[in-house]
């Protein structure tokens, strides 16, 4: 397959130019959408996002859907030419794509959010391995969207991997959340708090990464676990 915008030779089943970001099936991009540069986004933000590896910042203000809505760590505003996505690793790729929904986001561009959000959430699929983090970071994706059960499905993932790891908790209550489920809501947040000391002893990585969002939530899921 070749990007009608660029000339870059494609594989069959991509969606999106990896060299331009073109959108290449389903619904067709029109106007200045077809062939949107990646460099062009950057641009449009003022700043390149540094690549900090598959990790979510702990700079964020809360977590989960207020996570969401906050801005990822960034680097210094880039001066040179924007760097070729084509030739990064796929866990660069997925990074640089979820900082930039995060940052498109908490900057109330939604429109600009939800166009990169898709070409995230598949640089993630095709990942070769997805790890707690990855998952986390595809839930809070769907958060971002509004997608409950694109959330849910994540934290079933989590809690697959690792039955009482706190970012399933944390998916699985803001999703249901979204849902208005206040019942399960409301146990989802109960499990946070039972597990979470237990949890938090073992210092995880994604625990110190993630060490102000996880108070954050703890305040949350103290409210709304209030009175129970």
């Amino acid at each position: 397959m070749t990007c009608h915008a660029c000339g870059t030779q494609l594989a069959p089943t991509a969606r999106f130019c990896h060299k331009c970001g073109a959108q290449l099936r389903g619904d067709q991009a029109t106007g200045w959408r077809v062939g949107l540069p990646w460099a062009l986004a950057g641009v449009a933000l003022g700043a390149l996002i540094a690549v900090v590896g598959l990790k979510f910042t702990g700079k964020t203000a809360a977590a989960g859907a207020s996570e969401a809505s906050m801005p990822p760590r960034a680097g210094a505003p880039g001066m040179g030419r924007p760097p070729d996505i084509s030739r990064m690793t796929p866990e660069e790729r997925a990074t640089r794509l979820f900082n930039r929904v995060m940052t498109l986001h908490a900057a109330g561009k939604t429109d600009s959010a939800e166009f990169f959000l898709p070409m995230a959430l598949q640089a993630y699929g095709m990942l070769p391995t997805l790890d707690v983090d990855a998952h986390y970071h595809m839930g809070v994706l769907y958060l971002t969207g509004g997608d409950g059960a694109g959330a849910l499905a994540e934290a079933d993932s989590i809690r697959r991997m690792a039955a009482t790891h706190l970012f399933g908790f944390i998916l699985r209550a803001q999703a249901f959340d979204i849902q208005k489920d206040t019942h399960r809501a409301r146990q989802a947040y109960a499990d946070f708090l039972k597990n979470e000391a237990a949890e938090r002893a073992r210092t995880l990585p994604e625990y110190t990464d993630h060490a102000q969002n996880l108070d954050s939530f703890h305040a949350r899921a103290v409210e709304a676990t209030a009175g129970k």
